[in-house]
């Protein structure tokens, strides 16, 4: 496994990360929506496995989120990475759309962390980042609260995920000290939302970027066109769709 060190956090993170909003399902999903239906629940034992083989592998960035899987990712997550707890790094977020007052910060993060059972987060994220819930969670204080469960040692190291356009990535960017943040990337959506206008503006600050949908759910390594494949299977060396889509672009 190959490591880098992500922006100011300085931590040492795994380039293949975890991510904890797609895992197996009992009955197997029938349609991408099954994951986030409360009716379907975790194959924990197939789940399990794979996060053993994860840290097995040298993987050691694992990220959830407070609605994925309807709330019970962070639950296993929790159960399933115990005997490794302090060999790995976890990152959550908090739901900035079930935000409604202050209060609601530090009672989310708490309900979390017991989900998650630890006493800290090494990353904590504002989930899904757009114009529409910014500002409203910026004027409740939602910086303040960050600074606060750092410096309390709740949270370790403190970032964003990110869905809207480059503009407003920009105005996010510059408002706060941010460790690190998410933005969707990989070669098919390399314009798109923040971008790599948006990962190289963030570098340049020293954030670190962590790219979600590297592999966009799955689908751009699927039903590869015929011209596409044709091109691939001209180039001096074989590799699988997982294998290009990770290439450097």
């Amino acid at each position: 496994m190959q490591y880098r060190t992500l922006g100011k956090s300085g931590e040492m993170v795994s380039v293949l990360g975890f991510g904890c909003m797609r895992l197996p399902i009992m009955g197997g999903a029938q349609s991408a929506a099954d994951v986030f239906n409360p009716e379907k629940f975790i194959d924990e034992e197939e789940a399990a496995a794979m996060a053993q083989y994860a840290v097995e592998h040298g993987i050691n960035y694992f990220d959830t989120a407070y609605g994925y899987h309807s709330g019970q990712s962070e639950i296993f997550l929790g159960r399933a990475i115990r005997p490794w707890r302090d060999e790995v790094l976890i990152a959550s977020k908090l739901p900035v759309p079930m935000v409604e007052s202050e209060s609601d910060f530090d009672r989310i993060l708490d309900e979390q962390l017991a989900r998650l059972d630890t006493d800290r987060l090494d990353f904590y994220l504002l989930h899904g980042l757009g114009r529409h819930y910014w500002e409203p969670v910026r004027a409740m204080g939602v910086l303040e609260f960050l600074d606060r469960v750092v410096k309390e040692g709740r949270v370790r190291h403190i970032g964003f995920s990110f869905h809207d356009d480059i503009k407003i990535f920009k105005e996010i960017v510059d408002a706060h000290d941010w460790e690190m943040c998410q933005i969707q990337y990989n070669y098919y959506d390399e314009h798109y939302q923040a971008g790599r206008e948006g990962m190289e503006y963030a570098a340049s600050k020293g954030i670190g970027v962590v790219a979600m949908e590297p592999l966009r759910g799955g689908k751009i390594v699927d039903r590869i066109p015929d011209e596409v494949r044709t091109v691939w299977e001209s180039a001096p060396h074989e590799r699988s769709p997982v294998e290009w889509a990770f290439l450097p672009h």
